[in-house]
Formats: C-alpha cells, structure tokens, sequence
C-alpha cells in the first residue's frame, strides 16, 4: 500500500439489498481499482440508519466514509424525509470530523427500476469523491505557506 494511499469506510444500507449489494460490489471493485484500501464495511438496517455508523467510522482511523444505499419512491413523501435528514446529517459529521463522506443514496425518489439503473455511477462517484477529497486535504494538511495561489487537485 503506498504512503499516499487511502483508507476508507463504507456504510451500506441492507434495505433494497439487491441494490446495494451490487453497489457495494462497485465500490470495492473502483477503491481498489483507484489504489484505495477498503478498511471497514459497516451494514446497517436502512438509510436512515447511517449517521451513526458514520460517526463511528469516522472515529476511526479511516481517511474518508463511502455512505451507500437506495431509498426508493413509495406512495408517501417518507423516501424525501428520510433522504433529507441522513443527507444533512451526513454533512454535519463531515464537517464536525473534518473528514470527507461522501453520499452514494440513489434517491429520494427514484423508482427500483431507475435505482438499478444507477448502480455503478452512483457506488463509482461516491468513492471516486471521497478519494479525490481525502488525497486533496491531505495534500492541503502538508503543504507550506506561499505567497502565490495554489491549486490543490
């Protein structure tokens, strides 16, 4: 593993598992394909239940939190609560633990069909984010002061 490399988490939601079994799968197979180590998996029940396996990932000692799951469009707005809620409350431990977590939940709204057809970009875009996010911070952590403009990528 090189000095550079990164070390993530990934919380998956069990709900809607023919969906996010696969996108789990995605998502080791792009980590890996991008040079980073997958250090924890955590499953948890549904969506909803992310923020706290999030929290406790994060203090951990991972670079980054891949969040994973489906929250599919039912006959009540409960898919938008729920999206809302572990959307802002993802961020907030993002900030609060200066760590990237980056949000890989098709939907809200999003029809099973429409789910499964997101798949791959969905696992694929949540990783490639949290690795471009924790290389860049750390990249941000080690660098000097200058008097010039830095371009951090």
């Amino acid at each position: 593993m090189q000095e550079n490399s990164v070390k993530l988490g990934i919380v998956v939601a069990d709900f809607n598992y023919d969906i996010t079994y696969l996108m789990l799968q995605k998502a080791i197979s792009h980590a890996k394909f991008l040079g980073a180590q997958v250090k924890i998996v955590f499953k948890v029940p549904g969506s909803y239940d992310m923020p706290l396996a999030v929290k406790k990932l994060l203090e951990r000692d991972v670079d980054a939190v891949v969040t994973l799951g489906a929250v599919i469009r039912g006959e009540t707005k409960h898919d938008e609560v729920i999206g809302a809620q572990i959307a802002r409350l993802i961020a907030d431990l993002s900030l609060q633990y200066g760590k990237p977590v980056t949000l890989g939940v098709i939907g809200p709204g999003a029809t099973h069909e429409q789910a499964v057809e997101r798949i791959e970009e969905y696992a694929n875009r949540a990783v490639e984010s949290a690795v471009k996010l924790a290389l860049r911070y750390k990249k941000l952590e080690t660098m000097k002061e200058s008097q010039e403009t830095v371009l951090i990528e």
